[in-house]
């Protein structure tokens, strides 16, 4: 059986919590898997890291701080725009995320506060500040190791992290074999 490394492209399914439970992302819900190469920049780095070591059909639940997800929430990242920036007509709503261009590129900002002659926007990342759960299902792997592969510690540390009992005495086709159903 196949456990995940770097560099390997895996398909996943995952549902996103916050900590309070309000779901804000799941692939069962879009009726596909997400499919990654691990360790390509892009996915938040506690995403990837939850990914490395699990095996084909394995299902894990992971709590990530914000550190490890879309980082804290930075106050620089709240911008004054004057409001003649925006288009002739342009209908302002607090609370609003909006889509704009920038010296960086596009970018998405949620209408903070609206002042006379200027609005408050908020460029972080909706999620940022915010402790993440993941359940995550591992559902393919293309690419990774073979059990039998791996020597004797290796695959009582992977047993270990399973949670099966009684590995440490097991000889190595035993644990392959553990670890392979």
């Amino acid at each position: 059986m196949k456990t995940v490394e770097v560099g390997n492209n895996v398909k996943v399914h995952y549902v996103g919590t916050l900590v309070d439970g309000t779901e804000f992302d799941s692939s069962r819900k879009r009726g596909e898997t997400l499919e990654i190469e691990v360790g390509h920049p892009g996915l938040i780095a506690g995403f990837t890291n939850a990914l490395i070591g699990m095996t084909e059909g394995q299902t894990k639940t992971v709590t990530l701080a914000a550190a490890e997800a879309y980082g804290e929430r930075r106050q620089e990242a709240l911008q004054r725009v004057p409001k003649t920036a925006f288009d002739p007509g342009f209908n302002f709503i607090l609370g609003e995320t909006i889509q704009g261009s920038g010296p960086s590129g596009p970018f998405l900002a949620k209408i903070l506060e609206l002042e006379e002659e200027e609005v408050v926007l908020d460029l972080n990342h909706p999620l940022a500040g915010e402790d993440l759960n993941f359940e995550i299902e591992m559902v393919e792997i293309e690419g990774g190791t073979d059990f039998a592969t791996l020597k004797v510690a290796e695959l009582k540390a992977l047993a270990k992290e399973h949670g099966f009992k009684g590995y440490s005495t097991l000889k190595k086709s035993q644990l392959v074999e553990l670890l392979s159903n």
